[in-house]
């Protein structure tokens, strides 16, 4: 949290120094990158909020806590990227039909000086970007404003030297387009986790064949797979077995083979034997 503190100070100090360049030099590839560290600044307010927040202990009322708080997070985070992708799209395509004199200069340096705080921001959040979908939408909004800030500078340097003003709205249609692209990856995976889909990575006819190979297990129904928060993924399933009683230790077994095989920490597994349902109520075992 320290380090998305510290990516926060830089990306809001360096966004109002983008936003004076851009009304000085009349660059809107300086504003749309300015933009763009605003929607940064807010992702990783909001990301440090989640963070925060889901920490927060299982209630009566949240039996599973507030793991999903992350997720809400990162699905804001992308949502919020491509908005701010469709309004620089639709302010470039303006300034396309008469493009307005920038100084490039100053321009450029403001931009090299966006570069310089985007590798920062990147180099703290680098090695946490894997651990959930709340710190990999950050790392994304401050890697996405990188590239835009490289093509911003490219864009204010061919404008100092050879005057192609046309070339400032040019590069803030090609800054959207690497905003949706990181942003459109996220906003699926998102959605997935609150749609409660499988995990990618989890082949469920696979888990499925890998209960039923289990001793004494017969039969396979009701099977649910789902994440609850990035990396925390849950299992539900009915199993029949053959003969009035489970094999002894199935329980331990298949808990231990869904962890060590799928990384399924959370699973729970209710047995049943052949005949059960036809009954209508459960055997005494």
């Amino acid at each position: 949290m320290k380090r998305l503190a510290a990516t926060l100070g830089l990306v809001v100090c360096y966004m109002v120094a983008e936003v004076v360049g851009g009304l000085l030099t009349g660059s809107l590839a300086l504003l749309a990158d300015a933009g763009h560290m605003l929607s940064d600044a807010a992702a990783i307010a909001l990301a440090i909020f989640a963070l925060w927040f889901a920490r927060r202990p299982p209630g009566p009322r949240h039996t599973y806590g507030y793991y999903r708080t992350e997720i809400l997070a990162a699905l804001i985070n992308s949502a919020a990227l491509i908005a701010i992708a469709i309004f620089i799209t639709y302010e470039a395509i303006r300034r396309f039909a008469s493009p307005p004199t920038i100084d490039g200069g100053p321009m450029a340096v403001i931009a090299a000086g966006g570069l310089l705080v985007n590798l920062a921001g990147l180099f703290l959040l680098h090695d946490d970007r894997h651990e959930s979908l709340n710190l990999r939408g950050a790392w994304l909004h401050v890697l996405s404003d990188l590239l835009g800030s490289v093509q911003t500078l490219a864009a204010a340097t061919l404008i100092w030297t050879l005057g192609w003003y046309w070339v400032d709205p040019l590069a803030s249609l090609l800054i959207s387009l690497l905003v949706v692209y990181s942003a459109w990856g996220l906003l699926k995976e998102s959605v997935a986790v609150l749609m409660e889909r499988a995990p990618g990575h989890i082949d469920v006819d696979e888990v499925r064949s890998a209960l039923l190979a289990a001793p004494g297990v017969v039969d396979v129904h009701d099977l649910h797979i789902w994440s609850i928060t990035s990396g925390m993924h849950a299992l539900s399933a009915h199993l029949v077995t053959a003969g009035p009683r489970p094999h002894p230790g199935l329980l331990r077994t298949l808990q231990t083979l869904l962890r060590e095989r799928f990384g399924i920490d959370h699973s729970t597994l209710q047995i049943e034997p052949e005949g059960w349902e036809e009954e209508g109520r459960p055997r005494q075992w």
